[in-house]
């Protein structure tokens, strides 16, 4: 007779809070190969990827530290910096 096992699902680390947390409550950030750090809603963009929790807190935190650029391996441009930032305003309170 054979078991079937049950696959956790996988985890990934807030680049932010350190928080472990399962890889669907977190946002991905891709670095591109033109080095343009973009949203991937998804999850499937090729590329560099970093996870960020969908708190206000996280996103201020990573973006103001330089954790964002550390963990993606690339610097980010002043107007892609102001983009992410835009998308912080659609995020909830923590």
């Amino acid at each position: 007779m054979m078991r079937v096992q049950s696959r956790r699902p996988p985890q990934r680390t807030c680049i932010a809070c350190r928080q472990v947390k399962e890889k669907n409550d977190l946002i991905r950030l891709v670095s591109t190969e033109n080095g343009i750090v973009e949203i991937d809603a998804l999850g499937k963009k090729p590329g560099r990827g970093a996870y960020l929790c969908p708190q206000k807190n996280c996103w201020e935190l990573a973006l103001r530290k330089n954790r964002l650029d550390y963990a993606l391996r690339t610097r980010l441009r002043d107007d892609n910096r102001q983009t992410l930032r835009d998308h912080i305003h659609d995020l909830e309170e923590s």
